[in-house]
């Protein structure tokens, strides 16, 4: 203001034309105005300046004015990022905390996954080891039913064995008689009675010969069919661990009848076929 208030300097109220021109010449200068106008001059150069003052005084209110509403309006949306900045920190600390509890979730199933796959080759081990067990199993039965084949081919010469006992019973009976008839007969001979008792003797003899085989193909029918009922069982209750399972379905069809015993022991002795003929062909 103060600096504005003062006159140019004279070098500044002149043109272009006068700084580079020669000085003026003395009979061209006017004369100086009189000092009432060069205080009006003055005065209306200050009006000027203070004219452009308040102009400026008022821009730079307005200019004031605005920048203030900007300022506000800055920090309104300052505070509108702020808030949005902390609900988006919010948000993304949620979303962080949920990502988290998803990896550690993932982390607890590939925990269960590993442990789920160390059961499954567990499994497979045990699978592996079953099926060789069962192999094993496949080939005891296998011998076994051979076993049951084998006792049932001897099981089926029972049959025959006691149609050959039935037949030396009913030979022994037919000596029993032919012995009654001849003790009946020639009772009073007494060598002949002696040849007769040495004939019997041998006959017993050879009757307990034939009671020993009788004897021991019945112990062989018996343990061909214990044999058989064994791996029948074996083989209906094979893949059952428990002792207490189903009975054996298989029930033996076969069995040895024991030989009768003579009732009367006076006359378990006798002659043979052959002796009494021979015995007759002596008389």
């Amino acid at each position: 203001m103060a600096g504005r208030s003062r006159l140019p300097p004279p070098s500044f109220t002149r043109g272009a034309a006068d700084l580079d021109g020669p000085p003026p010449r003395p009979h061209l200068r006017h004369p100086p105005p009189p000092p009432h106008v060069m205080l009006e001059e003055r005065m209306a150069v200050q009006f000027d300046d203070v004219q452009a003052l308040l102009s400026d005084n008022q821009r730079l209110a307005a200019t004031h004015v605005a920048l203030k509403q900007e300022v506000q309006m800055a920090q309104y949306e300052l505070g509108r990022a702020s808030i949005l900045f902390d609900a988006s920190r919010s948000d993304a600390d949620l979303r962080l905390r949920e990502v988290y509890e998803k990896m550690m979730k993932l982390e607890s199933e590939l925990g269960a996954a590993d442990a789920m796959r160390a059961d499954l080759m567990h499994v497979h081990n045990d699978i592996q080891r079953l099926t060789s067990d069962r192999q094993d199993l496949l080939g005891q039965v296998q011998a076994l039913t051979q076993d049951l084949t084998r006792a049932s081919t001897d099981a089926r010469q029972v049959p025959a064995i006691k149609a050959e006992i039935e037949t030396l019973k009913k030979e022994i009976q037919q000596v029993r008689e032919g012995i009654e008839q001849e003790k009946k007969g020639y009772a009073e001979n007494y060598e002949q009675g002696q040849v007769m008792e040495k004939n019997l003797i041998s006959m017993a003899r050879e009757i307990e010969k034939l009671r020993s085989e009788i004897a021991n193909a019945e112990k062989r029918a018996r343990a061909a069919a214990a044999a058989g009922t064994q791996a029948a069982g074996l083989v209906a209750n094979y893949g059952n661990p428990d002792p207490n399972f189903m009975a054996n379905p298989y029930v033996a069809v076969y069995g040895m009848n024991p030989v009768a015993g003579v009732a009367d022991p006076s006359v378990q002795y006798g002659l043979g076929a052959y002796d009494m003929q021979g015995y007759q062909g002596r008389r």
